[in-house]
């Protein structure tokens, strides 16, 4: 398996071209459709891939956290990735799962059990398509973009964070607790995100700070309500900024990631003076460096209230 990510170092160069790197896996036989279905993930998340270590068995975990593993003396989570789809799409695994992804993201490490991994194939967001609302349903929101590959597959992109923040069982009200209204009124934000969880919990940091903000599910819906503000404003012979006064983004989102948009953004004269807040699980140094490289003024790792908290009162300020 060695050989399997021996080409991570190189999506650093991926920045501002609208691609993206994944890793394919499988997990078993579907007992609905009965097909080994392909699911991917963002190779900027994975750590390493692994044979399964021993795992300790830990009391009082949700079904799906298999227990604990040392790696390199720490102990991660192990999630059993089967085990927490089924569900909503039970799937017969011929033998227990044997590779383990350690993945990184959201400032926590953790492995997930699969069956198999397959490859890891580069593609351009472009080619990632917002799963239809039938397959939304039928997988509770866990799939956030899919893509048909040349061999007929069709390939799911899991909703990792959604993953993550639902086998923990901490309660998070906390994390919104003492989130403090800013001094100016009449402030809009505007934020692209795929997940449906991340979404959920800006719109509650920006509720708690009273401001106003607009939606978009991924970076090319954004780009086409952006244009629409600034025609809007054209017409009516006011600045852009009259009408937004930041722009928030994700990184990963189909047809047009986070880079792609603040390139369009930063390069299109109506939105100057308007800054873009990266905010994404993807928080790691190289990844903030690549986003200053295309123009975001501030980064802020996901699920950090406070921090982006603060982090908006400034730049609105």
């Amino acid at each position: 398996m060695s050989d399997l990510l021996k080409r991570v170092d190189e999506r650093t160069k991926l920045a501002g071209t609208n691609k993206l790197e994944i890793l394919l896996f499988t997990l078993g036989v579907d007992r609905n459709s009965q097909r080994r279905e392909t699911y991917g993930i963002n190779v900027f998340k994975v750590r390493e891939v692994m044979r399964t270590p021993a795992i300790t068995r830990a009391p009082e975990m949700p079904p799906a956290v298999e227990g604990m593993v040392s790696l390199r003396g720490a102990l991660i989570p192990v999630v059993g990735l089967a085990k927490f789809l089924s569900a909503f799409s039970p799937v017969d695994t011929e033998v227990p799962p044997s590779v383990m992804i350690v993945t990184e993201y959201n400032g926590q490490t953790q492995g997930f059990l699969v069956e198999a991994v397959d490859t890891i194939l580069r593609l351009d967001w472009s080619a990632m398509r917002v799963p239809p609302s039938m397959l939304t349903a039928k997988l509770g929101g866990l799939v956030t973009a899919v893509s048909e590959l040349a061999d007929g597959r069709l390939v799911m992109m899991l909703d990792v964070e959604k993953v993550l923040a639902e086998t923990q069982q901490d309660d998070d009200s906390a994390m919104f607790r003492n989130l403090k209204p800013i001094e100016h009124k009449d402030r809009t934000v505007f934020f692209a995100d795929d997940s449906s969880i991340a979404r959920r919990q800006i719109s509650r940091t920006l509720d708690a700070m009273h401001v106003h903000h607009i939606s978009a599910v991924n970076g090319k819906d954004a780009w086409t309500e952006l244009q629409k503000i600034a025609d809007y404003a054209d017409a009516a012979r006011q600045s852009v900024k009259e009408f937004v006064q930041l722009v928030l983004t994700d990184v990963e989102m189909p047809e047009m990631d986070g880079y792609m948009l603040t390139r369009k953004i930063k390069n299109d004269a109506r939105f100057a003076g308007i800054p873009v807040l990266m905010h994404s699980s993807l928080s790691g140094r190289s990844n903030q460096q690549l986003g200053r490289s295309v123009g975001v003024d501030e980064y802020v790792p996901k699920f950090e209230p406070h921090r982006l908290a603060e982090t908006v009162t400034r730049l609105l300020g």
